[in-house]
């Protein structure tokens, strides 16, 4: 379904947008999708105008957020959960969960999912499932 295409997989989540706006059957995916999608109303506007936000460079230094990145992000959590990949992150976010709510605790979850992937790319390494596990531990202990 998703290539490596960022366009592609911009299109994908405003074309799941605009079927649930239309009211038109979803696959699991595009269900998915949505549902990470209506908790975000601030990314409705880019949901909406794909033309605008396909092409469009989301800059942090600038204090902006990838609206597509974070939702991906969400919908990653998510698949590592319903697999518990790496083994017991589904207990670790199900726990935090109870404490703050699912949003929430995938939002918590994500810093250290963020930190693990930019560990992984800038030093060159495989994804370290145990510091990751070892952050969202942490996330626990606040």
């Amino acid at each position: 379904m998703f290539n490596n295409d960022r366009d592609s997989m911009r299109q994908f989540f405003c074309d799941s947008w605009s079927k649930a706006q239309n009211n038109q059957p979803l696959e699991p995916i595009e269900q998915l999708i949505v549902s990470v999608a209506q908790a975000h109303p601030e990314y409705h506007d880019d949901l909406s105008n794909p033309d605008k936000s396909k092409g469009k460079e989301y800059l942090p230094e600038l204090n902006e957020v990838n609206p597509f990145l974070h939702m991906g992000m969400h919908l990653g959590i998510k698949e590592q959960c319903s697999v518990n990949m790496p083994n017991g992150i589904t207990e670790l976010v199900s726990t935090l969960a109870m404490r703050v709510g699912e949003h929430d605790a995938e939002h918590q979850v994500m810093e250290c999912l963020a930190e693990a992937i930019w560990q992984m790319q800038h030093k060159e390494i495989q994804f370290n499932e145990t510091a990751y596990l070892e952050c969202v531990k942490k996330t626990l202990s606040k």
